[in-house]
């Protein structure tokens, strides 16, 4: 049951922080802002955890239609990685993977042929709470 609640929490945060991003667009006119930073953490806005940026940013490859998603964290019982989803522009869910202690964080997605647009990965840690990193294809 653990899991199905952490699977649960991270699709709602990630489809939350999609759509704060189309309100805060349709807002104040401009696009590609992020939403709030209390809901997730990046890069550029680490919040509280500034030390864990190394291990906790995920990163996005792309090749033609194909997304790898890698979160650079070693993996524990205690302290791991639990889920990557990855994100249209328009928060449309690409796919999502779900990770055991034992597992490599990292996740591969095939793009809609011919999209062009920002992409969302997410990376949720069971410490560390929820990561965001965009970029444009």
């Amino acid at each position: 049951m653990k899991m199905n609640r952490r699977n649960l929490v991270s699709g709602v945060v990630a489809a939350a922080a999609i759509a704060t991003m189309k309100l805060s667009e349709a807002a104040d006119g401009t696009s590609g802002g992020l939403p709030g930073k209390n809901l997730f953490y990046t890069r550029e806005n680490p919040g509280r955890w500034e030390s864990k940026v190394g291990s906790h940013v995920p990163t996005l490859e792309v090749s033609g239609n194909v997304v790898k998603l890698k979160t650079p964290h070693p993996m524990s019982d205690e302290h791991f990685i639990v889920r990557h989803t990855l994100l249209l522009a328009d928060g449309t869910l690409v796919g999502d993977k779900t990770f055991t202690p034992s597992d490599t964080p990292a996740s591969e997605y095939a793009l809609p042929k011919g999209y062009q647009g920002k992409i969302y990965g997410t990376s949720f840690c069971n410490q560390h709470d929820f990561w965001l990193v965009e970029t444009a294809v």
